[in-house]
């Protein structure tokens, strides 16, 4: 007798689970490395003469580290979900919004020593 209800998939081989988690990892580093990064400039950057480059450099640094670690949370559990429905992967935001970032961060870093 037929079960009502979508088939049942097969068992996600562990490996791309694993890569998955790794993936979702390297994205978490990169968040910690953010936000420390943000930390030290403002601790260690007194040069700039105008403080506010200093606070501004450090909150892109903190912000960053927050969305990137919060988005990387969401992308890995919508690729677990989509793995274990035998979906396509979901395209990937995480990319062009750390490299956005990284360039407002590096533009805002070039102008602070700049004035200085």
């Amino acid at each position: 007798m037929p079960v009502d209800g979508p088939e049942p998939t097969a068992p996600i081989d562990y490996r791309f689970t694993l890569a998955n988690e790794r993936t979702f990892l390297a994205w978490i580093r990169t968040a910690l490395g953010l936000l420390a990064g943000g930390v030290a400039v403002q601790s260690l950057a007194e040069q700039f003469s105008t403080p506010g480059f200093r606070r501004a450099i450090a909150a892109c640094c903190a912000g960053l580290a927050v969305m990137l670690a919060s988005v990387a949370h969401q992308r890995w559990r919508r690729v677990e979900a989509a793995m274990r429905r035998g979906d396509h992967l979901p395209d990937s935001t995480l990319a062009p919004l750390l490299a956005l970032g990284v360039t407002v961060v590096a533009l805002a870093a070039g102008t602070a020593v700049v004035v200085s």
